[in-house]
């Protein structure tokens, strides 16, 4: 609710305007007639009858002068209002002569005032002439042409009492508080009843002046009696809406809040105009018979408002469908509003503005616009404009200084140059003109952008820098520090045409001496170094014939000074053809004074080519702010090579749909709940079912390719029912899916094993074995097939099903490049072949695809995307807006609209880019449903069933929601949220469902409308939003059809209007798949060199022919910056690439090169056996050190590159700032929106569990300590290797931080029970128990005895889940060892029995977790380990370590069992007294 408080004087038609405020009669209205003054009024009206104008003006002059002198007389002051600027000089000259005529010159003179002296000084400064020269007699002037010092030394003197009379114009009425007694209104050309100008007289309502005032009218004798209506309250208000109706129209268009004409009318109604129209219908052009015809005037304001919108149509500010009644915003209707320009100079705009005009043409197509209307051509400035038009206007003044245009076109010019100007009324014209100006220019330069004319664009901008810098294009750019550099310095450097590029090769004394100025050189020097500039580089990509891939490298190539550069600098980038003259491609980029002190900044975009290529584009960055303050690069096409061409579909042939029967198996058969295959698995059925060749299926999303993959497992079954199925999918929400759908049918029926590889389960060995099905993620496959040497169950593989293998192209692609190759290259190695089913979209270059997986000719499937067994109807919408979220916000009405226009009743999914957005989003449909009065139109839930659910729901927002029927799902939500929100959309329970893009990949949860709202998210570390991959559009537009209730599926997508063609393009083309493998190369190179697949240089690139990479390669070289693909090239490209890789292999110490052979080093090992980057084991090989503290290992592990990816999201640097005040350790105050100091920030608060900010934070801390586990495994091992035991147990302690989410100071160990308190501790530590370890031996009576009984009974039970060991240690001689080696036997033993389970207890630990213990061997004094061993047992377990044959002293040495999730359950037995 938004609370209205209107004001006003007294008013005739009070009612109406209460009405139009939407007030209540009865309580909100207060209305106090001229009764109620504070100060009585006397008015007089004064008619003059005289016709003749001379003598009318001098009779007005004479009675003007017997009021104000019979007030003077009386001892008041007076005030003379007039109509014109001109006039209050005229008048008040005109008083002083009369007066001095009369001989009553006295009367008005005040010398007699104490500070008349003093004032007089301070008057005499002033340039005013008038105002000095009337200061003497007394009078006064006031308008608004004069300069604001002087306006408020009149103000000042009149209130003080030293000037009697004031002559002023009318906007001192409405602007300054200024009493007098008698005021007389000389002349009443000033009123515009429209405006309700009699309100002036208000200025005598002041009380503490005066106990009585009066006002006189003076006036022609024929509109006496309109103003003695007018004063005494007749004449009501009139609206003016209608004049300015087609802007306000616009406004609210572009706005969203109007769609159509129903609702304009709507809008229409709210109005003032509304009210009136009703009353007084002559006044607006109503005749009666027109409001017998239609009493609510619905017609007129229909016709009012279609009038508006043609008018729109024709200036094209918008489109109007008449048909429908439907508005559509367009760019230059969003201009215009944005920067508040009028429909009439947009008009002139439409026929004035051309591709190419010059620079007075363009300031005098400025000059033209309707916001300098009303500005107008004065006789006595003719000379002055004639002298500015030749000393100050650079341009040719068109129509000259006579003509209104050239008026404001010369006034302009002066603004830029700074000219001095000295007629008042210039002055202010030009003040005026100044303050509109640079607004107009950005609309023409956002109009030249938006029709893409590069030249014009280019040349608006500069304008629009002049205007702001008051610098012209054709001056030396360093004017624009004008307040720092004097302007003979600048003189000099014009004169000798000195430009910049000349300037910054030039030393310092050859600039002193070009200036003659030698001091200068530096200071000049010193400048060029703060003058904004960037420096560019790009490689362009073909992706296909028609469209390029631009990744456009940008370094700041200056020095940051605040005090210039503020926090931020923007620059447009755009991508033009000169030939032409078209911008292809337009952005704005921000560089913020951090960005430009780190790394270069990389921004990635598309842009079209057309045939016959140009010679070439230009990539330039041009300053928003700066004039020459730009950067350009070259993109040539003489010697790119774009991919061929050819695009091969598989028609579907017209079969008949095969029924399930034909697998001739019941048991198979009971699987499917439906009779017979669709047509895709009807075709693909034979070479599937019965036959063993590999197959590419791309058809897609909803057509059924899973039960095609099926086919291929049965018949794996059949034929070798010991081989495994490993179904590999790029996300691990798709395998979740996989689970559980095979879980509840297809295992159970065939009574097969399956086990699941993501991040969250890691099956064990048996498991392995004995699973017939794995499901897994690329990476957990990829881990285990490293080393297939020496796993037998990889070699079991039968059959390897990988999904949307489409995605070999987005960020985890190079992982199933991978995995592909090594299970091709193993089933060469052995004897038996695995075969491999690729399941994907519907693909540009299958043919390529099916090559690299040795797909032959009759197991290509590749169908084009309208394959579909639900047709689908895509509608795409362009928005515009430079911002996102204003953007996002404009698209909700548009969702509401298609959801009412395409899928009343039906399900609709509305794919949106955050969390933060599915909230907004749900909440404004609701406030759309509200408003058309069916707030639960999308709910189907009886009241009691809701109550139900609801109070299931732990996250407030969905809570909400659910009310009115739409759903909320994101990661954000816990597992028991989301599977209610998925089960009450999936039986139709509730109608809309607002998601985030992942909801597309993981759940099947068809709808029969999608709606894609917008279609980039934030990427946190490159700071701005960016396109989602087009594979996930088309994951998400195959949502919509749901095969067993729809016809047709319908998708609407709302876009940033420029990339609206871009989406036409690809959503019916499929995009070709490239491979991302070559950015990733050095850690699969490594893990093969680790496994012993690569020794030498030959092998590596061997290794290489079998990748995707490879293949495309010889397709699309320029891709991957290859000129062309002759067999020398080729080599010599491949040979280079992975030289390249082995150096920067060994210098990070993973592995070491003698000549062209390789073998792998202890760092290398460890990150293939970790599954972690060469960068970080690298990083932790120069950072580890013999005794790292655990500060220092928590920086380092947080400096993982694992941590890259962690998202830091709009403003989380803010949160990370107040996060880092809490903190135990401090982080770079200067990089709060680095993801490394983000983690770090979560390890700590997690370890002093703090309360995090939002749920998006427990989501992050959950994924940062999954990863952890691995990374601190590398880290103990590296320690170990190197023999540090001070660091090896340190870092084993941070493990158990993170499991048990504390600190490892003293004593923290007891804290690892839940119902430890403060007081428990200190009555403990009295006692001298300061550990768990002492407290598992302490008996219970004595706990009792302790700490009371109810407690200890608490206590106890918590210490159960605390395992209790106990080490024995004996020396044996085992067969086979030589004489000096000895080895230890240990035995470790869990004494309380009770408990049975190996199972961890870490509550604050996401994941379930088995216990397990590390047996270190080291020497405590000399801090030295000489061997580590980790082992997992349930009860007892006895196992060997073999002491190193150098250890002959076990003087200090001792075996130290240390728990992997336990904190302070350290034990040290001494080896030297066995």
């Amino acid at each position: 609710m938004i609370r209205i408080v209107g004001l006003s004087a007294t008013l005739p038609n009070y009612l109406e305007v209460a009405e139009f405020l939407k007030v209540n009669p009865q309580k909100g209205l207060f209305f106090f007639d001229s009764s109620y003054r504070p100060v009585p009024l006397a008015q007089q009206y004064i008619g003059i009858s005289e016709h003749n104008f001379l003598a009318r003006m001098e009779l007005l002059n004479e009675i003007c002068y017997k009021k104000v002198a019979d007030a003077i007389k009386q001892g008041h002051q007076a005030m003379i209002f007039v109509h014109s600027r001109k006039d209050t000089a005229k008048t008040a000259e005109k008083l002083v002569e009369v007066a001095r005529i009369n001989d009553e010159l006295d009367l008005f003179k005040n010398d007699a005032h104490p500070q008349f002296s003093l004032i007089k000084k301070e008057v005499h400064k002033s340039r005013n002439k008038d105002l000095v020269k009337l200061f003497e007699f007394g009078v006064g002037i006031h308008h608004a042409g004069m300069l604001r010092a002087d306006r408020g030394l009149t103000e000042r003197l009149f209130s003080d009492g030293l000037l009697k009379v004031l002559v002023c114009t009318a906007t001192l009425a409405w602007g300054v508080n200024l009493p007098a007694h008698t005021v007389v209104i000389k002349g009443t050309q000033l009123y515009d009843p429209k405006a309700g100008g009699w309100k002036d007289l208000g200025m005598l309502d002041v009380m503490q002046f005066d106990k009585s005032g009066e006002g006189i009218i003076i006036t022609s004798h024929d509109k006496l009696s309109y103003y003695l209506r007018l004063l005494t309250s007749q004449l009501p208000i009139e609206s003016q809406f209608i004049s300015s109706l087609k802007d306000n129209l616009n406004a609210e268009v572009v706005l969203g809040t109007v769609t159509n004409v129903k609702e304009a009318c709507a809008w229409l109604r709210y109005t003032y105009l509304a009210v009136r129209m009703r009353l007084n219908p002559l006044a607006y052009g109503i005749g009666w018979d027109e409001v017998v015809a239609d009493p609510s005037l619905t017609l007129k304001q229909r016709a009012l408002v279609t009038e508006a919108a043609r008018a729109l149509d024709k200036a094209k500010m918008m489109r109007f469908d008449e048909k429908s009644g439907n508005f559509y915003c367009t760019e230059l209707g969003r201009i215009s509003s944005h920067f508040y320009i009028q429909y009439s100079s947009v008009e002139t705009y439409n026929e004035m503005l051309r591709r190419h005009m010059n620079e007075a043409e363009i300031i005098d197509m400025v000059a033209r616009s309707s916001e300098f209307e009303n500005i107008v051509v004065r006789e006595e400035e003719q000379n002055e404009l004639e002298e500015l038009a030749r000393t100050c206007c650079p341009l040719e003044v068109k129509g000259g200084p006579s003509n209104k245009h050239g008026k404001i076109s010369i006034l302009i010019q002066i603004y830029i140059s700074r000219g001095s100007i000295d007629t008042f009324s210039l002055v202010s014209d030009a003040a005026y003109i100044s303050a509109s100006l640079a607004r107009i220019m950005r609309a023409l330069f956002e109009i030249c952008l938006r029709r893409g004319w590069s030249e014009m664009s280019l040349f608006m901008l500069e304008y629009c820098k002049a205007v702001d810098r008051q610098v012209w294009p054709h001056q030396h750019p360093l004017r624009q520090f004008d307040k720092d550099l004097s302007s003979e310095i600048l003189w000099k450097l014009e004169e000798k045409n000195a430009d910049l590029d000349r300037l910054v090769d030039m030393e310092e004394k050859d600039i002193g001496a070009l200036i003659r100025y030698g001091p200068g050189g530096r200071l000049v020097k010193q400048y060029l170094g703060y003058f904004p500039s960037l420096q560019l580089s790009a490689t362009v990509s073909p992706i296909t014939r028609t469209v390029l891939k631009v990744a456009l490298l940008i370094t700041p190539n200056f020095t940051w000074k605040e005090r210039f550069h503020g926090q931020a600098q923007r620059w447009w980038i755009l991508v033009e053809d000169s030939e032409n003259d078209h911008i292809y491609h337009s952005e704005l980029f921000t560089l913020t004074k951090k960005m430009a002190r780190g790394e270069p900044q990389k921004l990635s975009f598309t842009v079209p080519i057309f045939e016959p290529h140009p010679p070439q584009y230009y990539i330039r960055a041009v300053s928003d702010s700066w004039l020459h303050a730009e950067a350009f690069y070259v993109i040539s096409f003489h010697n790119l090579a774009l991919p061929e061409a050819r695009t091969m579909h598989t028609e579907l042939l017209d079969l008949k749909p095969l029924p399930v029967t034909s697998l001739r198996n019941p048991t198979y058969e009971s699987l499917y709940k439906f009779s017979h295959f669709n047509p895709i698995q009807t075709q693909a059925f034979h070479i599937l079912y019965h036959t063993d060749n590999n197959v590419l299926l791309g058809a897609p999303t909803g057509s059924g390719k899973t039960i095609s993959a099926e086919l291929a497992m049965l018949r794996l079954f059949d034929t070798q029912p010991d081989m495994k199925v490993v179904y590999i999918a790029p996300l691990k929400a798709i395998v979740r899916e996989r689970m559980s759908d095979w879980k509840k049918n297809l295992v159970p029926r065939l009574g097969k094993q399956m086990v699941e590889m993501t991040g969250d389960y890691t099956p064990d060995l048996m498991a392995l074995l004995s699973a017939d099905i794995i499901i897994s993620t690329p990476e957990k496959w990829d881990g285990i097939s490293r080393n297939w040497h020496s796993r037998s169950y990889v070699k079991k593989v039968g059959l390897t099903i990988l999904d949307e293998i489409h995605l070999l192209g987005a960020d985890r692609g190079p992982i199933l490049e991978v995995i592909v190759s090594r299970m091709r290259y193993i089933s060469s190695q052995t004897d038996r072949a695995v075969r491999f089913v690729g399941l994907s979209t519907a693909l540009a270059n299958a043919g390529d695809l099916a090559d690299w997986l040795g797909v032959g000719e009759t197991g290509l499937f590749n169908f084009k995307p309208s394959v579909r067994p639900v047709p689908l109807e895509v509608h795409i919408q362009g928005y515009p807006g430079k911002f996102y979220c204003p953007r996002m916000n404009s698209m909700n009405k548009p969702a509401y609209a298609a959801i009412c226009t395409h899928s009343p009743t039906k399900p609709v999914l509305i794919f949106v880019s955050s969390r933060r957005q599915t909230r907004l989003t749900a909440l404004d449909l609701i406030q759309f449903a509200a408003s058309d009065e069916h707030p639960r139109q999308f709910l189907s839930l009886a009241e009691v069933e809701l109550q139900m659910v609801l109070s299931q729901i732990t996250d407030q927002n969905l809570r909400h929601t659910l009310q009115f029927g739409i759903g909320l799902h994101h990661a954000g939500l816990n597992d028991r949220d989301r599977s209610l929100v998925e089960e009450l959309f999936a039986n139709s329970k509730i109608q809309v469902l607002v998601c985030t893009s992942t909801l597309a990949w993981g759940v099947n949860l068809p709808a029969h409308l999608v709606i894609i709202k917008g279609t980039e998210y934030y990427d946190g570390k490159s700071k701005r939003y960016v396109d989602f991959p087009i594979t996930d559009i088309l994951q998400m537009m195959g949502r919509a059809g749901r095969p067993q209730y729809d016809q047709h599926g319908k998708a609407v997508i709302l876009v940033h209007e420029p990339k609206k063609s871009f989406y036409k393009k690809f959503l019916y083309e499929p995009f070709p798949v490239e491979s991302s493998l070559k950015e990733q190369l050095h850690d699969h190179i490594n893990a093969e060199i680790v496994s012993g697949t690569i020794c030498h240089k030959e092998d590596a690139v061997h290794y290489l022919t079998w990748t995707y990479l490879f293949r495309r390669l010889m397709v699309n070289p320029a891709y991957y910056g290859l000129e062309d693909t002759e067999p020398e090239t080729l080599s010599s490209y491949l040979s280079r690439l992975i030289q390249n890789t082995f150096e920067d292999l060994e210098d990070s110490g993973c592995i070491k090169m003698d000549e062209d052979r390789v073998e792998s080093m202890m760092l290398g090992s460890i990150a293939s056996q970790y599954y972690l980057s060469y960068k970080t084991v690298s990083m932790f090989g120069s950072n580890i050190s013999p005794d790292t503290s655990i500060e220092v290992f928590l920086l380092i592990l947080s400096g993982a590159s694992e941590y890259d990816e962690l998202p830091v999201r709009h403003n989380e640097d803010l949160k990370n700032a107040a996060l880092a005040e809490k903190v135990r350790y401090n982080v770079d105050k200067n990089r709060l929106d680095d993801p490394h100091v983000k983690a770090n920030l979560l390890f700590q608060a997690h370890f002093s569990q703090l309360e995090l900010p939002i749920s998006d934070y427990v989501t992050d801390l959950k994924s940062v300590l999954d990863q952890s586990i691995r990374i601190i495994q590398a880290m103990i091992d590296i320690c170990a290797n190197s023999g540090w035991l001070a660091s090896s147990i340190t870092c084993m302690q941070l493990l158990q931080m993170i499991m048990q989410g504390l600190w490892c100071d003293k004593g923290s160990s007891l804290w690892m029970l839940p119902s430890m308190n403060v007081e428990i501790e200190d009555a403990l530590r009295r006692r001298g128990l300061t550990t768990l370890q002492q407290l598992l031996r302490v008996p219970k009576d004595t706990l009792q005895s302790i700490i009371g009984n109810s407690t200890a009974q608490r206590l106890f039970q918590d210490l159960q889940h605390f395992p209790h060991v106990q080490i024995k240690l004996k020396f044996q001689r085992r067969e086979g060892d030589d004489e000096n080696s000895r080895s230890l036997s240990i035995k470790l033993e869990k004494t309380n029995y009770r408990r049975s389970t190996s199972r961890a207890f870490v509550p604050r630990y996401p994941k379930v977790k088995d216990e397990a213990w590390w047996l270190v061997l080291g020497n405590t004094s000399t801090s030295e380990l000489y061997a580590l061993k980790r082992i997992s047992f349930t009860n007892h377990v006895v196992t060997h370590m073999k002491l190193p044959e150098t250890l002959t002293n076990l003087q200090g040495v001792k075996l130290i069992l240390v728990s992997d999730c336990y904190l302070g359950f350290e034990q040290e037995v001494s080896v030297e007294n066995i």
